[in-house]
């Protein structure tokens, strides 16, 4: 009977101060601030600055330029958390990451999920009906400024590879000739 009892009493003492711990340890993670995942939202500070402006007025186009720049930093976010959010999860799975970074990551998601909400109603008090459009127009300009951004490295690195060309045909000419 004593040498049943004994393993049956580790068991049990091992796994209540693992609950113990564990309540604790959730106890003085739940108030703890996370670092944000992304860094400050400057369009964002920018288009409630100009809304708040009223000493001279700020034309509407103007507002409209600054929430369709808010709106394409949102879509980019949320392109960047679709692609990191299954790698992140991975990791954790694997022990790789704290939950710090995890934890980061799902408010994250939950503020983005506000400010698009914000966004959408924002677009729909200048024009009705545009809180649906806003964000497939921003996701179009964010490809616009990629595929220029693309083409304007591509006419660069072919410039420098011309002057390259040049350079080492030029070094050819004037090889002494070898006997």
């Amino acid at each position: 009977m004593a040498s049943v009892l004994v393993p049956v009493l580790y068991v049990g003492i091992v796994i209540g101060s693992l609950l113990v711990f564990s309540h604790f340890y959730r106890k003085r993670n739940t108030g703890k601030l996370y670092e944000p995942y992304f860094p400050s939202h400057p369009e964002r500070d920018v288009y409630v600055t100009l809304l708040q402006q009223s000493d001279p007025p700020v034309h509407e186009a103007l507002l409209k330029a600054a929430l369709l720049r808010r709106a394409m930093t949102d879509v980019s976010r949320v392109v960047k958390l679709r692609e990191d959010k299954p790698a992140l999860q991975n990791l954790l799975q694997k022990g790789s990451i704290g939950d710090d970074l995890w934890n980061s990551l799902l408010q994250a998601e939950k503020e983005l999920e506000a400010e698009i909400l914000e966004v959408v109603a924002e677009a729909n008090t200048f024009v009705e009906g545009w809180g649906g459009l806003i964000f497939q127009t921003a996701g179009e300009m964010l490809a616009n400024e990629k595929m220029r951004g693309i083409y304007e490295d591509t006419s660069a690195a072919r410039a420098r590879k011309g002057n390259r060309t040049t350079t080492w045909q030029g070094w050819q000419g004037h090889r002494a000739p070898c006997s």
